[in-house]
C-alpha cells in the first residue's frame, strides 16, 4: 500500500518543484500554493519519499495508511 501524500499550505512556498515533477499528483490552488490533485494516483513509496525530500520548504507530508503514522523523510 502506498503512502498518502499531503501538502501543508502553511509551509508551502510555491517553488513549483512538486508540480513540475509530478503534475499528475500536484497542482497549484487559487492562491498558487501546491495541493494534491483530487483522485490523483499515489506515487510509489520511493518516489513519494524523493518528492518529500525535494520540497525546499518541507511542505510535503507522507502518511502510512496502515498505521496513520507520519513518515519521517529526513
Amino acid at each position: 500500500m502506498s503512502y498518502r501524500v499531503g501538502v501543508d499550505a502553511e509551509l508551502c512556498i510555491s517553488s513549483g518543484r512538486c508540480v513540475a515533477e509530478r503534475p499528475d499528483v500536484f497542482r497549484f490552488d487559487d492562491d498558487e500554493l501546491a495541493e494534491v490533485v483530487p483522485g490523483a494516483p499515489e506515487p510509489a513509496d520511493d518516489a513519494a519519499v524523493a518528492l518529500a525530500r525535494g520540497c525546499p520548504s518541507g511542505a510535503i507530508s507522507l502518511v502510512d495508511p496502515a498505521t496513520g503514522a507520519e513518515i519521517d523523510v529526513d
